[in-house]
């Protein structure tokens, strides 16, 4: 594998990750608006057309038929989920801990 065909891989994988930042970052902004709005299905319904329809052309033109590329792109999307979901979990209170003092047997 020569430099050139590696930076492309790279490329792809920073390409992916930002796909995945829009999709996840979306998604998480989607919940948020959404379950304080009237309406929330049009919300939802809107946003997942807009995030599929975004990743799908993200992963066609970045792929353009390489499977590597296309590797190295749902490794970047993937990577984007773990950090989406660090960086946004700890706004986010499980049902669990709420204090509503109902205890559900494990």
């Amino acid at each position: 594998m020569n430099e050139i065909q590696l930076l492309t891989l790279l490329l792809s994988a920073i390409a992916g990750s930002v796909i995945g930042m829009v999709f996840f970052g979306g998604l998480w902004w989607t919940v948020y608006k959404g379950m304080a709005s009237r309406y929330a299905a049009l919300w939802f319904t809107g946003s997942l057309i807009v995030r599929v329809g975004v990743a799908v052309a993200g992963f066609y033109f970045i792929g353009r038929g390489d499977w590597r590329r296309l590797l190295a792109c749902l490794c970047g999307f993937v990577l984007a989920r773990v950090v989406v979901m660090r960086l946004t979990g700890s706004r986010l209170q499980h049902p669990a801990s709420s204090s509503t003092g109902v205890h559900h047997a494990p």
